[in-house]
């Protein structure tokens, strides 16, 4: 890549910088330094027209002095967290692209030509990949390394399908535009989560590249908290994905609810020799009938409000879905479930009235009334989760 030559865009950002090298810093005085000295280099090296650029969120150890000192062009971040540093480097930066790193010499400043070179190529977002590239002993947590990590970014790919392999990998590079044309929010450590998936939902150019991790200089406990950090890249993940929270845990517990029971109300079961389940068995399933098909409609509601806001890549499945629960299937299949239901009581009644609005058998009445009262619930809600629906789908 030495000696090759410059590449202007016609795209925002300063015509005259080619890149950015942007670190977000928080009390690093012991390596904000070098690492600036390190991007210079590279960026001398290879003869790119580019800058180093610190966010500092707040340094109290004199880190804004030494960045400023070694070279950097320093701005200065009211807003804490981790991502509120990045959004601000990103929106202050004069590059075309921006390479992203934090500033703990963790990540190699000398050895970015990967991640130029497909930036160059048309790439919108280039993510490296540490499980690939390599990490020193030391360098990563081993609950991170073989646990939070992996995890993390298979629930990731499984829920996004981004071709990523290290979702939070903070080494990365992307096209300035393109990323903030995202409108990325989060400011804390699930900005990196953010990134890839509004990328990926956007359908922009997402490559991987190989890069390598090593301890940090630092001499104190890094910023990153795994438990508390890994459940917000998780929930903010679930959040964007309503199908996985809501839809499909509702109806399997619908399904299992309307199972047991239709098996309970024809007749008692006796389950595995040992204990039978009766009536008070059938009154727990028919409350997760009812419980789950809410949570379907949650699930439907999300869904169409995240397509109203671009949120959601399209899916044939649900999109014919949504077209079913509508005013014109959904009202007619609720009135139908509340019809039945009322049917149903009416019948308990009539079969109490057999025996003189006396004392009734409670193992033979509730296998009419439970059915009856929970076919009547689910009915309302279908009617007023179609209406609803229907409310969200109209332009």
């Amino acid at each position: 890549m030495a000696g090759q030559s410059l590449h202007i865009h016609e795209i925002k950002g300063d015509p005259f910088v080619e890149l950015t090298i942007l670190m977000p810093c928080l009390n690093e005085a012991l390596t904000v330094d070098i690492c600036i000295r390190k991007a210079s280099a590279y960026l001398s090296s290879r003869r790119i027209l580019g800058e180093v650029l610190v966010a500092d969120n707040g340094s109290t150890d004199g880190s804004q002095e030494l960045a400023k000192i070694a070279g950097a062009r320093v701005i200065e971040v009211e807003k804490r967290g981790y991502g509120a540093a990045l959004l601000a480097g990103i929106h202050e930066a004069r590059g075309i692209y921006v390479i992203m790193a934090d500033a703990d010499d963790s990540y190699d400043f000398t050895n970015l030509d990967a991640f130029v070179e497909e930036l160059r190529r048309g790439s919108q977002l280039v993510v490296g990949n540490r499980f690939k590239g390599g990490i020193s002993p030391g360098a990563m947590p081993l609950l991170n390394r073989y646990l939070g990590n992996p995890a993390l970014s298979f629930i990731g790919r499984k829920l996004f399908s981004p071709a990523v392999g290290d979702f939070h990998c903070g080494l990365r590079g992307f096209d300035r535009s393109a990323i903030i044309k995202l409108n990325l929010r989060s400011t804390g450590m699930e900005f990196a989560s953010e990134m890839v998936v509004r990328a990926s939902l956007a359908a922009i150019s997402i490559s991987e590249v190989p890069t390598t991790l090593r301890p940090d200089g630092r001499q104190r406990r890094p910023h990153l908290r795994p438990w508390r950090d890994g459940w917000r890249h998780l929930s903010f993940m679930l959040l964007r994905s309503p199908q996985w929270l809501f839809f499909f845990p509702g109806f399997l517990t619908t399904l299992f609810g309307a199972v047991g029971a239709v098996a309970v109300t024809i007749k008692p079961r006796l389950v595995f020799g040992m204990f039978a389940l009766d009536i008070n068995a059938l009154l727990y399933f028919s409350i997760a009938s009812i419980v789950g098909s809410q949570i379907m409609f949650f699930g439907l509601l999300a869904i169409a409000v995240s397509r109203k806001l671009n949120l959601l890549a399209a899916s044939s499945f649900f999109d014919r879905l949504l077209q079913a629960s509508s005013i014109h299937f959904g009202v007619f299949l609720g009135i139908g479930c509340v019809l039945a239901g009322i049917s149903g009581a009416i019948y308990a009644v009539v079969q109490w009235g057999h025996s003189s609005f006396g004392p009734l058998v409670p193992s033979e009445i509730m296998r009419v009334t439970i059915p009856a009262v929970t076919t009547l619930a689910i009915g309302t809600q279908i009617l007023f989760g179609a209406l609803l629906l229907s409310f969200v789908e109209t332009e």
